[in-house]
């Protein structure tokens, strides 16, 4: 029997070494438990769809250099932080001074810091479920600290605009913690974007822990080029009465997978996740969505929708799973997905378990074509069969484009998608 492939031994080289000691510990500590880890297979439940496009080989292994000069124009409105190959780039960057909030690079922190979040972080994620993100913990060069005091606003949308300079090969490993405290509210904008023409690999980390009555919104935006394998995770444990809405944007790429885990883990803690995703030509993306309803009268709501063209894949594992402790939860799932040609492929797989008896929980999935008898109506009042798919396909997603908070990642994500389609019904 041929044995399974394992980590190479090149990706667990040591990495900078400007951290504090106690993350340097925790980086070592991870590092040593990944060593002969199985890498993902078709046999691996999780990554049953994923695991052949995943290319995990020794050019990728190398840290790309991390800091340096972003080459990004920023003209947003609200902070920002730049990352360039996962360091913080200080000279780059704007964000706000005051009490209540700190911003922090981990290279920044002192000892007593630095140990206080080594025994935070991870504890977010299943390492079980997403394997890869532990890499990150192994390999991280730098991250950023965000900290809000109980009952701290941040007045504008903070932007981390996360850059990966592929004109060598090798790997990046943005990390972030949001530790918001007691009635704080926050919103947080994840881009992440490329330049460079080289193979590489993004391996990102977003985790989130919400006190009482916290609110946080989380907007995630992948808009990389067409050499990048992106593999993200972003964790979330809520406390009672806390609020946590999320909103991902994904175009594919060659490999491109996001686990999003929730731990509502208080009596009144709710969150709402919304997700779409489109592929053309052979591009991949999968979303794995966890939502642990752990304590009772908990809300969750979520709808991810998935566009796919060209021969590209696209993959929904969303799971919702009611603790035999969570009575009265109320959790609802719906995952629909459209395919603009014959070639295209999407998986979804929508599951609920539910251990108490008193609850309120839906799920459903749905997958189909452009409906002729809609576009044959479109027609036959003047508009023509490319814009009439172009009008359908939209309404397919607009929905959950509307929703999203911040005015410029909605025109960012408005005029990517135009993108997609014109160049998906050019030939139509």
């Amino acid at each position: 029997m041929k044995p399974a492939p394992t980590l190479s031994s090149a990706f667990l080289k040591p990495a900078g070494q400007s951290l504090p000691q106690p993350l340097l510990e925790l980086r070592r500590q991870r590092g040593t438990a990944l060593a002969d880890m199985p890498l993902p297979t078709r046999k691996t439940e999780n990554w049953k769809y994923s695991s052949r496009y995943l290319q995990l080989n020794d050019a990728l292994a190398g840290s790309l250099p991390a800091g340096g000069k972003s080459g990004t124009a920023l003209a947003v409105p609200g902070y920002h932080v730049v990352f360039h190959n996962g360091a913080m780039v200080p000279e780059a960057s704007d964000y706000p001074d005051v009490d209540g909030i700190a911003i922090k690079r981990f290279a920044d922190l002192d000892d007593d810091e630095a140990r206080e979040l080594a025994e935070r972080l991870d504890n977010t994620l299943d390492a079980k479920a997403v394997q890869l993100a532990r890499l990150n913990s192994a390999r991280f060069e730098d991250g950023l600290l965000i900290r809000l005091a109980p009952e701290a606003v941040l007045d504008q949308p903070l932007f981390i605009i996360s850059e990966t300079d592929a004109h060598t090969s090798g790997s990046a490993y943005p990390r972030i913690y949001v530790d918001a405290g007691r009635h704080s509210q926050i919103t947080l904008v994840e881009e992440y974007i490329s330049n460079g023409s080289e193979p590489v690999m993004v391996n990102a980390v977003t985790e989130f822990t919400l006190a009482e009555g916290a609110q946080v919104t989380n907007v995630r935006l992948s808009a990389e080029g067409e050499n990048v394998q992106h593999v993200g995770a972003t964790g979330v444990r809520q406390q009672a009465h806390s609020r946590f809405d999320s909103h991902c944007v994904g175009f594919g790429g060659p490999m491109r997978r996001h686990d999003l885990q929730v731990r509502l883990e208080q009596s009144g803690a709710n969150c709402r996740l919304n997700g779409v995703v489109v592929t053309q030509g052979k591009q991949h993306y999968d979303n794995h969505t966890v939502i642990e309803h752990v304590a009772p009268h908990c809300d969750s709501e979520e709808t991810y929708r998935n566009i796919a063209a060209g021969q590209s894949h696209a993959v929904f594992n969303g799971r919702i799973h009611i603790h035999q402790d969570a009575q009265k939860s109320n959790a609802n799932m719906s995952n629909k997905n459209l395919l603009l040609d014959t070639g295209a492929e999407i998986d979804t797989k929508p599951e609920l378990e539910i251990y108490a008896d008193d609850v309120k929980c839906a799920h459903g999935a749905t997958v189909g074509q452009l409906d002729e008898t809609s576009i044959f109506y479109l027609v036959s009042r003047g508009i023509d069969r490319r814009n009439a798919r172009t009008l359908l396909t939209m309404a397919f997603i607009n929905e959950l484009i509307a929703q999203i908070p911040v005015e410029s990642v909605r025109e960012t994500a408005q005029a990517r998608l135009n993108h997609f389609i014109d160049q998906t019904f050019e030939e139509a």
